[in-house]
């Protein structure tokens, strides 16, 4: 393939969710760890091409980093205690310099304008103020956290006619109180409190080191249910990965559809995730990214496309659209950001107990993950449901599959009499049989 032509399967491919993320609101959370890594200024570039395609941004950028930097420098010493630094009077100075200069760089590089540079013709505005109002955190076992708070309130007016004018919004990680003070923030309570508030459509948070879920050895789409058990599981020395599970399960039950964990150590992680299928990140949910379901009229151009090349091939019995339509009663489909994965049918013989399982097809980019297995594990459920104590499977090319999976070898004269009359000699396609237990 040409370079061209992959660019042109990339930016078609990438279609799709430009148009489902438009108008759609993200929050990103930002460590201040990434403003360390000499391609900071691609990230906040990727952050700004989000907003040119229509999404409405939301930016939280930590400065631990550069906090402990100027504490070290000013020969001050951090007390942390439960998780949260004890901020004195002396700390917050430093806190002040060091989240003022970094949103200043993050600001001057979302400035950029220059032709010849990713922020060309841009014209973004970025707004920032008083939107966080902040409480002290207090005295918590006995240590009086000082200029340490928590978040009280998101000005959710201000920052949505921020977003309604086209601005994008850039947060960080301290508020003020309604007293006139100033206390230092997590970063990652002002995103999830942000998102929560804003009800935004997807979390986003960044994090320097592998992906969660390469450092976790676990699955790159997690539910809330998963998430919460992998939490559980983590060991204390990497605390880091079980705080982000924690964060994104906390803003998924506080009504978040979806927050994607990803490291900004990879080039562009940040697009891929957002503009392709299956991204690079680690994705919790409320609900699961892969749905089983029945099929329906809009699903059959994807059932075509995956079972086209198997027809062509001879491994399924032809079938066109006009029949396809008649019938889609029968199907299941799996279908991942509305493209069907994988499809299956099943055929009740009802007057002989029996049921057909046919049409089993998995596409090309999503096999060997268990999905030919979901859905003859959802089959077998409708069957037991519908009386059906044997299903029956005819198959060219799969049968080891067959029979790895409990089904038994069987001839024509086992077959349910409609079905024996319709037997395709030519075909010659070998019979497998499966009893449902109830």
């Amino acid at each position: 393939m040409s370079s061209d032509a992959g660019f042109l399967n990339v930016l078609r491919g990438s279609a799709p969710y430009i148009h489902a993320h438009r108008d759609r609101c993200f929050v990103i959370a930002l460590g201040g760890e990434a403003a360390l890594r000499p391609d900071f200024a691609d990230l906040i570039y990727d952050i700004a091409l989000l907003h040119s395609l229509g999404v409405k941004v939301v930016l939280v950028h930590g400065a631990r980093p550069q906090i402990e930097s100027r504490l070290a420098a000013a020969g001050l010493q951090t007390n942390f205690v439960n998780g949260l630094r004890v901020t004195t009077k002396e700390a917050l100075s430093c806190v002040q310099e060091a989240v003022g200069s970094l949103r200043m760089e993050i600001e001057a590089l979302l400035s950029t304008g220059l032709q010849g540079t990713p922020m060309g013709g841009a014209r973004l505005d970025v707004a920032s103020g008083n939107l966080v109002t902040a409480k002290p955190v207090g005295v918590r076992k006995g240590v009086d956290h000082l200029h340490t708070g928590e978040v009280r309130n998101i000005d959710v007016e201000a920052i949505s006619d921020l977003l309604a004018r086209g601005s994008l919004v850039l947060l960080s990680p301290v508020g003020y109180s309604r007293t006139g003070e100033i206390f230092n923030l997590r970063a990652e309570d002002v995103a999830c409190a942000a998102a929560t508030a804003l009800h935004a459509d997807k979390l986003l948070l960044l994090h320097d080191g592998p992906h969660l879920h390469e450092r976790l050895n676990c699955a790159a789409q997690l539910s809330l249910h998963e998430a919460a058990d992998l939490a559980a599981g983590i060991q204390d020395s990497d605390r880091p990965a079980a705080d982000l599970l924690h964060l994104a399960i906390r803003a998924c039950d506080h009504g978040i559809k979806r927050c994607h964990v990803m490291s900004h150590d990879e080039d562009g992680a940040l697009l891929q995730e957002l503009y392709s299928r299956d991204g690079v990140g680690t994705m919790i949910s409320v609900k699961n990214f892969d749905e089983l379901r029945a099929a329906s009229i809009e699903d059959i151009g994807g059932i075509m496309a995956l079972i086209d090349p198997l027809q062509a091939d001879g491994s399924l019995v032809p079938r066109g659209r006009e029949q396809l339509e008649l019938d889609i009663r029968h199907f299941l489909v799996m279908a991942r950001d509305g493209l069907v994965t994988a499809c299956c049918a099943l055929y009740p013989h009802a007057d002989e107990a029996m049921g057909e399982l046919a049409c089993v097809a998995v596409h090309s980019e999503y096999r060997k993950q268990g999905r030919a297995e979901a859905l003859l594990e959802q089959v077998e459920r409708q069957a037991r449901g519908l009386g059906i104590e044997r299903l029956f499977a005819l198959t060219t090319h799969a049968a080891h599959w067959f029979i790895e999976h409990d089904f038994n070898a069987a001839t024509v004269d086992d077959l349910p009499a409609a079905r024996r009359q319709a037997y395709n000699n030519d075909r010659n396609a070998k019979i497998f049989i499966k009893e449902i237990s109830a």
